[in-house]
């Protein structure tokens, strides 16, 4: 009984923490807290404080606006940043979404 529990302990945790999980945990831009910041790979509290110090000035429209108005990223720091579970305005980096507003303006 107790190599049944522990086999099973053992697969919830391996599903909980593979790259799956990662992807599917979204911290999105405009709504996390630091701490949910600086859980994403990349952020950390310099970048996280240039984050929150931007969007009080408000909230970021799109991933070109969040990368005119925070220091340090780029369109390659963006992707590996959204690659890692960033979203902003709930998409991803270079998502169709995203293209498609910006074609419409």
């Amino acid at each position: 009984m107790r190599l049944r529990t522990a086999l099973i302990a053992a697969a919830m945790a391996a599903c909980l923490s593979g790259p799956a999980g990662a992807a599917d945990a979204a911290v999105e831009a405009n709504r996390a807290s630091e701490a949910q910041l600086d859980g994403v790979r990349g952020i950390g509290p310099g970048l996280s404080s240039r984050i929150i110090a931007a969007r009080q000035q408000a909230p970021f429209r799109d991933w070109d606006d969040f990368i005119a108005r925070v220091s340090g990223v780029g369109r390659p720091r963006a992707a590996r940043l959204s690659a890692e579970g960033l979203t902003v305005a709930d998409q991803p980096y270079g998502s169709p979404a995203k293209a498609a507003s910006s074609a419409a303006h």
